[in-house]
Order: C-alpha cells, then structure tokens, then sequence
C-alpha cells in the first residue's frame, strides 16, 4: 500500500462508494499517516478487530 493507494481509498469512505475498509496490521502504519494528514481526520472511525487489523469506516459528527 501508498500514499495515492491510501488517499483513493479515504476518498472513497468519504464519498460512500464504500462503507468500510480493512486494514491489516502489516499496512496499518502507511495506511494512518495518510489518515492523519487529512483535514477531517475525526470523521473517519477505526474499530479495531482480531490480530491487529482495523475496520474504517466515514462518520461524520460521531465525535466532538
């Protein structure tokens, strides 16, 4: 996984072309600092799962 990769797929979320998106332990490092590089960066949500992978999803307003 990039940067443009890892972009492409938060446009996405933010766009509702997809609902979810996991991320596996091994990518989770590129995948965050792409995450945190956006201005919204609070919309988006991790749910952390089994084995150290992270479902993200896009919800606007979930947190203060």
């Amino acid at each position: 996984m990039n940067e443009n990769l890892t972009n492409e797929i938060l446009q996405q979320l933010r766009g509702g072309e997809i609902n979810e998106y996991r991320v596996e332990k091994d990518v989770l490092n590129v995948f965050r600092l792409a995450l945190v590089a956006q201005e919204d960066m609070k919309n988006f949500r991790g749910n952390a799962q089994h084995k150290g992978a992270v479902i993200y999803t896009y919800e606007p307003g979930w947190t203060a």
